[in-house]
């Protein structure tokens, strides 16, 4: 398979794993993880956040409403408008533990913490 352009609006998702996400101050927070994509209408709904650990081992991982997050080019990273307290105080889930996807009462839950709109209305 040929080499996907990822300078336009539309990037692969392999390339979003590993970008680092920022507070509005400029603080690394952590980076995405991985994506969690809605099967039926293909929309981003979650990116998840490792967070904390060394190297990436004892993470935990926070599943950020996709609306959460802004691509800044200048930072070459996600931004979102919260602070590390917030993060930390946000539904969180170990490697070890099933975070609940599509159970809607958990998902609403993620949603309401961060004050953003449910992805599926």
């Amino acid at each position: 398979m040929g080499r996907l352009d990822t300078t336009g609006t539309l990037i692969g998702a392999d390339k979003v794993a590993g970008t680092t996400v920022y507070n509005a101050e400029g603080e690394n927070l952590g980076s995405i993880h991985d994506l969690m994509i809605d099967k039926q209408t293909g929309r981003v709904a979650y990116a998840v956040m490792s967070f904390g650990g060394f190297l990436g081992m004892g993470s935990d991982y926070h599943p950020l409403p996709w609306s959460t997050l802004t691509y800044d080019t200048n930072m070459g990273g996600y931004v979102v408008h919260l602070t590390r307290e917030q993060l930390e105080g946000g539904p969180t889930f170990s490697e070890d533990e099933d975070p609940h996807w599509g159970d809607r009462d958990y998902e609403k839950r993620v949603h309401d913490y961060y004050g953003s709109g449910p992805y599926w209305m």
